[in-house]
């Protein structure tokens, strides 16, 4: 096993996630099986019950593990399925530690955070390094780990003492280290400065670890004076100095770190055996980088959620409707709106920002409500809802949102909003604990049946597994009132008990869904949903399924010729609403 240690320094929130996606990207490239590991030095189990505006979204895995959003990147870049115990946390290595200290396991000894949490870490890394993340279950042979935060931050020492002592038990030519470094540059003096890196490296070596690449995060390209520069006080060649400059896209990251011969160091420090001949994952990256650059016509989609300050909110769903978006070769603007601000109160409180977000709703091609937990935003989230039915707009949505919409008398609520509501539309689901908050929703992959008349609707696909994430559910006592109003449950779940998916009968595209597709989109495998929202936004949804589920040949590259067939991730076609064709 060849473990790769990504660290940061200088500031967080530096790229260190879209950096380990694509080392792994490049390895992966060659033929090789590749893990990745992320290091959460917070003191929580998992990042279950943050807020978004704290690390971002919440990304859901296969097993329900609700983990950072970096496993998120991993997954896309790498097209793997990770589990709970791919994001390890402070918390989670103290809760085994104190475990085993009350079972008796240390006989006794005093239980210290050297060796103990120290030795506790390292055995999370090497088990789980070798647990298949492919769908061959072949063990992986390289694992890529990530250490949050920033080299010198008091929660991150234990884990960095614990790789200290890592690289010497599974020697040299297995343990390689990447440290990513800020190099600012001041528009006071337009000159790149080498001091923070300098600092950070001498930080880290103080620590024990001595970095043998050293890649810096800059705005323009590395000057070669700089890069000699970092190389003599940093204790590195040159060439172990990597320049990522910003780009347009993030899929150029990978292009940009085996232009600079990555591969060619790796083969040589951690003695890879892979051949150096063209690889075909790379190239169709380079593809998808170079049409992203190219594109010429935009659709845009109207964002209204409650988390919009903060982009990484929704990070997930942001990059499945860039994912759909690139396989139609459309630009992508996604216009951001405080649901808040569509609410009639925003009106008399701060007009101008009500107005602004009106006017964002009506100029978009396309409208997209996310769920989100808690009352606030949730009127201007109906009225959104309201608006797209009303207007014919192609329109995507949570499923206990968009059911409140539907309901036929006015004082229809959620238990969630209203536990004592006459007309309770959405529910608890009742074998979940409400007295604590981790860990208690329905998490994970669950499959969804078609009914048998949606079957030959949608490619006779029978189901579909998607993730999940809610502890609220659509009242299945309420199902007739709703389909005699036009909306139609397609799909439900291995019961038949659980509403997963509705439609609206006489609408371009008007979806509801209970699960999160935004989790299994992938670049060149963009999520379904998704997809149908982008093409009914940019108008080619009828003649896209008229074709047969084909994009005509201009926009074939990332077609999935065949999509209504079910394929191994998900089924392209499953969502769409055909009936009108």
């Amino acid at each position: 096993m060849k473990y790769i240690l990504v660290t940061g320094g200088v500031i967080s929130g530096i790229g260190k996630g879209i950096i380990a996606s694509s080392v792994g990207t490049i390895l992966k490239s060659c033929g090789l099986h590749v893990t990745a590991i992320k290091i959460d030095p917070y003191i929580n189990i998992d990042a279950g019950t943050f807020s978004p505006y704290e690390h971002g979204e919440v990304f859901v895995l296969d097993d329900g593990g609700e983990v950072d959003l970096d496993l998120g990147n991993y997954e896309r870049f790498l097209d793997i399925r990770l589990t709970r115990d791919n994001n390890l946390t402070t918390g989670k290595i103290y809760q085994s530690v104190i475990n085993k200290e009350r079972r008796g396991d240390y006989l006794g000894k005093t239980v210290q955070v050297v060796p103990h949490i120290t030795d506790a870490i390292q055995e999370r890394v090497m088990r789980q390094a070798k647990v298949s993340v492919d769908d061959d279950g072949i063990e992986p042979e390289v694992c890529v780990i990530e250490l949050g935060g920033t080299v010198g931050d008091i929660e991150s020492m234990p884990f960095i003492e614990a790789f200290r002592q890592f690289q010497f038990k599974v020697k040299r030519e297995n343990f390689c280290n990447i440290h990513v470094s800020l190099v600012p540059q001041p528009n006071s003096t337009g000159e790149q400065k080498t001091k923070p890196t300098q600092n950070s490296v001498r930080e880290l070596r103080g620590l024990g670890l001595s970095p043998d690449l050293i890649v810096c995060r800059c705005s323009t390209p590395l000057e070669t004076a700089v890069k000699e520069k970092i190389s003599m006080f940093c204790h590195v060649e040159p060439e172990q100095v990597i320049c990522i400059q910003d780009v347009s896209s993030i899929y150029r990251v990978p292009l940009l770190l085996e232009d600079q011969g990555m591969l060619e160091f790796f083969c040589r420090r951690l003695d890879l055996s892979i051949e150096m001949r063209p690889r075909k994952m790379l190239t169709k990256w380079k593809e998808m980088s170079d049409r992203s650059d190219r594109l010429l016509e935009q659709t845009s989609i109207a964002l209204v959620g409650k988390y919009t300050k903060l982009s990484d909110s929704y990070a997930s769903v942001i990059k499945a409707l860039e994912h759909s978006a690139l396989a139609i070769n459309y630009k992508l603007e996604v216009k951001y709106i405080d649901s808040a601000d569509l609410e009639p109160a925003a009106l008399q409180e701060e007009p101008v920002k009500y107005h602004e977000a009106w006017q964002k709703l009506c100029s978009a091609d396309g409208v997209l409500v996310p769920g989100g937990f808690g009352v606030r935003g949730t009127e201007g989230k109906i009225q959104a809802i309201n608006w797209a039915r009303r207007q014919k707009k192609p329109f995507l949505a949570c499923l206990c949102v968009f059911i409140l919409t539907a309901f036929f008398l006015t004082d229809a609520n959620s238990t969630e909003f209203d536990p004592e509501t006459k007309h309770p539309v959405v529910i608890e689901m009742p074998e979940h604990n409400p007295g604590q908050m981790g860990g208690t929703m329905r998490l994970g992959k669950r499959r969804t049946l078609f009914k048998n008349t949606s079957r030959k609707l949608y490619g006779d696909a029978e189901y579909v597994d998607e993730r999940h994430r809610h502890r609220f559910e659509v009242n299945p006592e309420l199902k007739q009132h709703f389909e005699d109003r036009g909306f139609r449950f397609v799909g439900q779940d291995l019961e038949g008990e659980r509403m997963e998916i509705i439609e609206l009968d006489d609408h371009p595209y008007f979806v509801g869904v209970q699960y999160h597709p935004e989790f299994t989109s992938r670049p060149i495998k963009p999520s379904p949903p998704y997809f149908g929202l982008l093409l009914a936004a940019s108008g080619k949804l009828q003649n896209y399924l008229q074709k047969g589920c084909r994009l005509s040949p201009r926009r074939a590259p990332f077609a999935r010729r065949g999509a209504c067939r079910r394929n191994n991730n998900i089924n392209l076609n499953w969502v769409l609403n055909i009936s009108s064709s």
